[in-house]
């Protein structure tokens, strides 16, 4: 029962404080104005438990929040209790770790969670992709170009020299052992089908996935906590047409491109590589790869490119959409997004070669 003065109000507790009547209590606390000190007198509980207790904690927190609060009559035993129960109220326990058992679980829901939000995504994308196959008009050319500047053009450097550090690293390691059987000429054929069919596309998908992929989640990302998404479809403009096709559409046109130019960098760091170690001339290493690289390695090899671009672009930007409202979830996400690309690449990768070697290719 409250009693107010220009002061404050008197909150006067009288009766039974125990399970059986707290709902009706708790309505009358609920109509007590907050705007002024509490003074709140608690002499006339006659009898009173643990969920009386508890609701008298609950309130006092609750008002505390928005004015003061003096609490006044209690008793002995009314303050043993409340300090009993106030010790272990959730925010007083300290936090439990969670078990072993208990983590794989939580990462299995997560994952779960991950693979479901995907598919979704995916499935999005292809509704939005098959609305484009109707209506090319709404293809944003301008922004592929960009993109394919961005992400092909300006990656030629770093693919340059990690192709042809790569090519250098095989044909160093793969001379001592060809050196020992008299079987140099054969460095040709190491260096060159296995750039073309294997390293060549998974380097420079890995390299792209750390460059481009971040990139790709790191801008949706910010464009998601500025809340210009948002805005995007406030204003009626799908995100998937604006933000997401583009992206994809570029580096699927970008990254065979790319490819290419990763084989020649690497053969070329084997061909320097096998005159160094070997004295093997460049003349005669041409002529050697014109006899065992045959066109059909080359196909295999760029077949990987589109595949592995569309995961890349798709992981980053799916990833950019899942960023929150801080910049600690962006840093998360684009984390995961290199990490979610570079494992897809390579097992995509592996299927691939056991796709070419059930196919006897």
């Amino acid at each position: 029962m409250p009693q107010a003065d220009n002061d404050h109000i008197k909150l006067l507790s009288k009766g039974k404080w125990t399970l059986a009547s707290v709902r009706q209590i708790e309505k009358q606390l609920a109509k007590i104005p907050y705007d002024k000190k509490i003074i709140w007198d608690v002499s006339g509980i006659s009898d009173f438990d643990s969920a009386g207790v508890l609701l008298f904690i609950e309130y006092l927190e609750y008002y505390k929040k928005e004015t003061t609060v003096e609490v006044v009559g209690y008793n002995s035993s009314q303050k043993e209790m409340y300090d009993l129960l106030r010790s272990h109220t959730i925010e007083n326990i300290p936090p439990r770790k969670n078990g072993f058992l208990e983590n794989i679980g939580k990462t299995a829901v997560e994952l779960y969670d991950d693979i479901r939000d995907f598919v979704a995504f995916i499935g999005q994308l292809f509704v939005a992709l098959f609305y484009l196959l109707i209506n090319p008009k709404g293809i944003r050319l301008k922004e592929m170009v960009y993109h394919i500047n961005h992400s092909g053009f300006n990656a030629l450097a770093i693919i340059g020299l990690t192709s042809f550090l790569v090519g250098m690293v095989i044909a160093y390691q793969g001379a001592v052992q060809l050196a020992k059987f008299g079987a140099d000429i054969f460095i040709v054929d190491t260096v060159s089908i296995s750039m073309v069919r294997e390293l060549g596309p998974m380097m420079t998908a890995i390299v792209i996935a750390g460059r481009s992929g971040s990139a790709y989640t790191a801008e949706i990302g910010a464009m998601k906590i500025t809340e210009e998404i948002s805005a995007m479809r406030t204003m009626g403009f799908d995100p998937y047409n604006f933000l997401v096709i583009p992206r994809i559409f570029a580096l699927m046109i970008a990254l065979p491109l790319l490819i290419f130019f990763s084989d020649i960098m690497g053969i070329y760091g084997g061909m320097v590589a096998s005159q160094m170690q070997l004295d093997i001339s460049m003349s005669q290493f041409i002529d050697r790869l014109y006899e065992v690289l045959e066109v059909k390695h080359y196909i295999l090899g760029m077949l990987k490119g589109p595949v592995f671009a569309f995961i890349i672009a798709a992981v980053g930007c799916f990833r950019g959409f899942q960023v929150s409202d801080n910049t600690e979830s962006l840093g998360l996400h684009t984390t995961a997004s290199v990490v979610n690309s570079i494992f897809l690449v390579i097992a995509f990768d592996a299927l691939f070669s056991v796709i070419y070697t059930e196919l006897d290719l």
